[in-house]
C-alpha cells in the first residue's frame, strides 16, 4: 500500500465524509487457482482507513465474485456505477483496472461519473481524482494497457493452442450437455 503525500493530498474532507466502496470481482477459475488475490482485493479496505476512512464506512462490492468481468450482468459493478451517481462515493477502490471494469465503455462510465460526483478512484498503488486532468489522463492510459494486455494474453494462450492442435496433442474436453435442454 502506497500512502505517499501526493495521494493523500487529494483526500479532501467533503470526500471522507462519504464513505469508501471497494469493488472486489474474480472469475470461479482464478479464485479456485490464485486465492492471493482475492486476498489482496479484500485487503484494499486497509488503503481506506490508512487514508481517513473509518471501518464503517467502507463497503465491500462482493456481488459479482465468481463472475468473469465479460459477464453481461454485473449487479455489483451496477450499484456501485449508482452509488457514485447518487453522490454516496468517496472513493471508489479496486486491485487494478480491469478488475473494476472489463470494458472501455464501463470504465469510462465510471470514470465520467466519478468525476461529475467529486469521487476519488484507487487503483493498486494510487489515488486518482478524476476532476484532475493529469490523473484522468493517467487512467485512461492505464485501461487502455489493461485493455491490450487482455488482447496479448488471449493471443498467447491461442497461440499455444494451436502449438499444441497442429501435431495433434491439444486435448479438449467434450461439450457437456445441460440436463433439459436439447442441443
Amino acid at each position: 500500500m502506497l500512502t505517499t503525500t501526493e495521494s493523500k493530498g487529494k483526500v479532501c474532507p467533503h470526500h471522507l465524509e462519504r464513505d469508501a466502496y471497494l469493488y472486489v470481482r474474480q472469475c470461479v477459475r482464478q479464485m479456485v487457482e490464485n486465492q492471493e488475490s482475492t486476498k489482496r482485493q479484500y485487503a484494499l479496505g486497509q488503503c481506506a482507513v490508512a487514508y481517513g476512512w473509518s471501518e464503517e464506512q467502507i463497503h465491500v462490492v462482493d456481488w459479482d465474485l465468481g463472475k468473469s468481468g465479460a459477464s453481461t450482468t454485473r449487479k455489483g459493478f451496477d450499484f456501485l456505477v449508482s452509488e457514485v451517481g447518487l453522490g454516496r462515493a468517496g472513493i471508489v477502490m479496486g486491485l487494478e483496472v480491469s478488475r473494476l471494469a472489463r470494458k472501455s465503455s464501463d470504465w469510462h462510465r465510471l470514470l465520467e461519473i466519478c468525476a461529475l460526483s467529486r469521487t476519488l478512484i484507487l487503483v493498486g498503488e494510487g489515488i486518482y481524482d478524476p476532476t484532475q486532468v493529469n490523473d484522468r489522463f493517467l487512467l485512461g492510459l492505464k485501461e487502455t494497457m489493461s485493455e491490450a494486455e487482455r488482447h496479448v494474453i488471449r493471443a498467447r494462450l491461442f497461440g499455444g493452442m494451436l502449438n499444441k492442435a497442429n501435431p495433434g496433442e491439444l486435448r479438449c474436453r467434450p461439450p457437456v450437455r445441460q440436463i433439459g435442454k436439447s442441443i
